[in-house]
């Protein structure tokens, strides 16, 4: 298997115009003519502005995202993407446009792949080209781009290997079956690093320093399925995923068998040395939740058929990070992280659930992340430093496959709890929970209440309301699994459809 991909240089790349020249022509006549760029870093452009100008169209940039129109017909391209969106289907050019300092150069053979299509009756006439190279000049020395960290995780069905740099690197991926190569142009690494994982895919890695560039060696520790590479932005990062093989055809030879609901985590948030909430009284979130935790348990396992497995089922101080660690070495199905509010206007009340997102949806939740985020500060220096590092690695996660069905879970639990409870629906929001981070399942954070609003309090205090706020989320993940189960049957019954490869 192979995955290569080539990010290009965006800005100040060395031009050389080419003696060679291309013609548009119409039914009507000539258009007018092109210069071909042959660059330095290779290949043979033209210019969108240009292009646009002949064709009578339009040439618009937005960001990294360039857009060509001509009438009603419209081609797309990405800077860092050789695959381009032309009247709403893919294509894939011999390399990305790059943008020099006169603009954007879309690749020669888009005018062979998609003129026609973007310009009926429009045809190209070259001008024969010297037989020489055109001499170029020197160019000077690519400035390098500082590394800044290398990460690893690993999932029930994936290894993500995460590289930060300092700034966007141009990087090209070989796969085969011993191993993965990455290099990335120019980066500078101020020595090698290597880390033995040995986690079922990936058995060891090593970035070392190679001609200028750096080049991540990885050793496979037997076979994989598709490896996936990609670039996230602020900070950059690249991203590279390897896949566990897909899991066998289904009965009927088609489509994979789809997984029932086996094992969910609830999660009692703090707990130890960490009390959380602290209401007028006195009254002590870790005390609340691990009840209240306690009890969706016994519930769960009793009337979902599934197994039920705590962080917590004592009053001990676990990490944020070791929490969804966990969860992940059950191969849980779910993960529910429940805990009680804090505010400093003791007026506020509700209930309200989240879904982990690198933006918070309000200020409010902001709010929300950073209360139950300070937890951190009662870790040990060396468990602080690693949920540093699973800030960014959230980050890389945060619209990941997980995302959609965590909105999902949300809803489906804070409709439960307003519709049981009668409490102020606060709604379901996002925000960046470092206990959500690094979860390679759907999950949320339930806040069943404020405990710093004295009406609250008292009501949280009580047996009856702890068992009502429990039956509550029972009745969430009751209804989230009856849909579930829903959705499975009708995956199941439905014919296979053929895989179908995309160009990349």
């Amino acid at each position: 298997m192979l995955c290569a991909a080539l990010l290009a240089m965006c800005a100040g790349a060395t031009e050389a115009a080419r003696p060679a020249t291309i013609e548009l022509r119409s039914r009507s006549g000539t258009l007018g003519s092109l210069a071909q760029v042959a660059l330095e870093e290779g290949g043979v452009y033209v210019s969108a502005e240009r292009l646009a100008a002949l064709l009578k169209g339009t040439w618009t940039v937005k960001g990294s995202r360039g857009t060509l129109t001509v009438g009603s017909r419209s081609a797309n391209f990405n800077q860092n993407q050789s695959r381009i969106t032309l009247l709403g289907a893919p294509v894939t050019l011999q390399a990305p446009p790059r943008v020099s300092s006169s603009g954007w150069l879309l690749p020669d053979d888009f005018l062979a792949k998609g003129l026609a299509k973007l310009a009926p009756g429009v045809t190209v006439l070259r001008v024969a080209a010297a037989a020489t190279a055109p001499k170029r000049e020197p160019r000077p020395p690519r400035p390098t781009v500082a590394f800044e960290d290398l990460r690893l995780r690993s999932y029930p069905s994936f290894t993500r290997i995460v590289i930060e740099a300092a700034g966007a690197v141009p990087y090209t991926v070989e796969a085969d079956r011993s191993g993965i190569r990455l290099r990335l142009v120019r980066l500078a690494l101020p020595a090698p690093r290597a880390q033995e994982i040995d986690d079922g895919l990936v058995s060891a890695l090593r970035l070392e320093p190679e001609n200028g560039d750096a080049v991540l060696r990885v050793t496979l520790a037997g076979t994989v399925g598709q490896v996936k590479d990609s670039v996230l932005q602020d900070p950059y990062r690249v991203v590279l995923d390897i896949h566990r093989p897909k899991e066998p055809a289904g009965p009927d030879g088609g489509r994979p068998a789809i997984q029932p609901l086996r094992l969910i985590v609830l999660d009692a948030g703090h707990g130890g040395h960490d009390p959380g909430a602290i209401g007028p009284s006195g009254l002590q979130e870790k005390e609340v939740v691990l009840d209240v935790t306690r009890r969706v348990a016994r519930m769960a396992e009793d009337g979902l058929g599934v197994k039920v497995v705590l962080t917590r089922s004592t009053d001990v101080f676990v990490p944020l990070r070791e929490r969804t660690n966990f969860a992940n070495k059950q191969r849980a199905d779910l993960f529910v992280s429940i805990h009680a509010n804090a505010h400093p206007r003791a007026v506020s009340e509700g209930v309200e659930t989240y879904f982990l997102s690198s933006e918070a949806s309000d200020t409010e939740a902001r709010q929300v992340a950073a209360i139950e985020n300070g937890a951190v500060q009662l870790e040990t220096p060396a468990s602080r430093q690693k949920t540093d590092l699973l800030k960014s690695i959230l980050w890389d996660l945060a619209q990941s496959e997980f995302q959609q069905e965590s909105s999902f879970l949300a809803e489906t639990v804070q409709d439960s709890m307003t519709q049981s409870l009668r409490l102020v629906n606060r709604g379901v929001k996002q925000a960046g929970f470092y206990v959500l981070g690094g979860a390679a399942m759907p999950a949320i954070l339930v806040e069943i209440g404020f405990l710093t609003n004295p009406k609250e309090e008292r009501k949280l205090a009580t047996s009856e309301h702890r068992e009502a706020a429990a039956r509550a989320i029972y009745a969430g993940l009751t209804e989230y699994k009856r849909r579930y189960d829903q959705r499975m049957r009708t995956a199941q019954a439905a014919p296979a459809r053929p895989e179908r490869t995309l160009p990349r």
